[in-house]
C-alpha cells in the first residue's frame, strides 16, 4: 500500500510541478533575480564611486582656495605696508611723530573691579519657557523687551 502511494505521489509531482513550463519560468526567474542582484551591485557601485568623486571635488576646490590665499599672502608679504609693520614690530621702531604709551601695571582695586564686573555679567538671567518665547516672537513682544 505505501509503495502505491509513493508512486502516486512521486508521479503527481513529476506530471504536475516538474513541467517544460515550470521549467521555463524557474529559468526565467532566476534570470530575472540576477538581473535585480546585478543592477543593485551596479547602483551601489555607482553610489559609492559618485561619493568618492564629490569627496575628491571638494578636496580639490579646497586646494585651490589654499592655493589663492597662498598666493594673496605672497602678494601681501610683497607690499611696503607689510614691510613696514614686520620692521616696526621686531625692531621697535616708530614713524616721525609717534610716542610710545607705557601705562603702570594694574592696581588691586581695578583688579578687583574687573573681578566684580564679570561675576555680575555671568549672573544667570531668568529663563524664558519656549512656548513664550514663540509667542513673544509671533506676536511682537520681543520690541518690548528688547526696547526696554
Amino acid at each position: 500500500m505505501k509503495k502505491i502511494n509513493i508512486r502516486r505521489l512521486y508521479y503527481r509531482i513529476s506530471h504536475d510541478y516538474f513541467t517544460v513550463n515550470n521549467a521555463v519560468i524557474a529559468v526565467g526567474l532566476m534570470i530575472a533575480a540576477g538581473w535585480v542582484w546585478g543592477s543593485l551591485d551596479v547602483m551601489q557601485r555607482n553610489y559609492s564611486l559618485q561619493k568618492e568623486l564629490d569627496d575628491k571635488s571638494r578636496q580639490l576646490i579646497v586646494a585651490q582656495l589654499d592655493n589663492e590665499n597662498a598666493k594673496l599672502e605672497q602678494r601681501y608679504f610683497r607690499t611696503d605696508e607689510y614691510k613696514e609693520l614686520a620692521v616696526r614690530q621686531r625692531l621697535g621702531l616708530v614713524t616721525p611723530g609717534e610716542s610710545v604709551l607705557i601705562l603702570p601695571p594694574n592696581s588691586e582695586a581695578v583688579k578687583a573691579a574687573d573681578i566684580t564686573n564679570s561675576v555680575v555679567s555671568s549672573a544667570p538671567q531668568v529663563s524664558i519657557s519656549n512656548f513664550t518665547q514663540w509667542i513673544n516672537f509671533l506676536f511682537g513682544n520681543n520690541n518690548k523687551n528688547i526696547s526696554g
